[in-house]
């Protein structure tokens, strides 16, 4: 068990942080409209570049819902690497954790909605117990994915393996996308 003091303390701190969230929205707000059309232009690109470069291999290769890597990739731009990679990383560990626990309610208690609501929780509770709160919500949706999303014909195995390939995939072309935006956008000299 934590002392009570160091609870205090991490709350205090998840305040500060919501608080310093809610701060960089209003500046984010009160950029000039040239500097949002520029920044707005920027994202649009390398969002779509990201989903055109994540899907249309999915479609040579023959994968039914290859949209996935499309959606994921969109999902994780951002417009700094370093907050890239961490949803990235939430992305794809959300989508591990789901699949995962997912899978293992269908091979226990089947497909209903019984079933759903158990591996639904148990995702978000496992990646708040793995440390992972960040990836909860990603966990949730791919538990739902897997549980809710007719498939006729797959069986759940390889449901969830191409899940977290196509989410894996959706990912790794949007790291790319942002590290090559960055290295062809040097930083400007104020």
């Amino acid at each position: 068990m934590e002392p009570a003091g160091a609870v205090k303390g991490v709350r205090r701190e998840s305040k500060r942080i919501r608080r310093l969230r809610g701060y960089l929205a209003v500046l984010r707000k009160r950029l000039p409209f040239g500097q949002r059309l520029r920044d707005g232009v920027e994202h649009a690109l390398m969002s779509t570049a990201a989903a055109l470069a994540a899907y249309l291999p999915t479609q040579v290769l023959g994968l039914r819902e290859g949209f996935w890597a499309a959606i994921t990739a969109i999902a994780v731009v951002q417009t700094e690497f370093g907050a890239t990679r961490t949803t990235a990383r939430d992305q794809f560990v959300g989508a591990a954790i789901g699949g995962v626990i997912g899978l293992a309610v269908v091979l226990a208690t089947g497909q209903h909605i019984a079933s759903y609501a158990i591996a639904a929780g148990l995702s978000v509770f496992v990646a708040w117990l793995l440390n992972v709160a960040t990836a909860a919500r990603l966990a949730g949706i791919t538990a739902t994915i897997i549980l809710l999303v007719p498939h006729t014909g797959t069986p759940v195995e390889q449901m969830v393996l191409s899940r977290v390939f196509e989410v894996g995939w959706g990912v790794s072309v949007a790291i790319a996308i942002v590290w090559l935006a960055e290295k062809l956008d040097p930083p400007s000299t104020g």
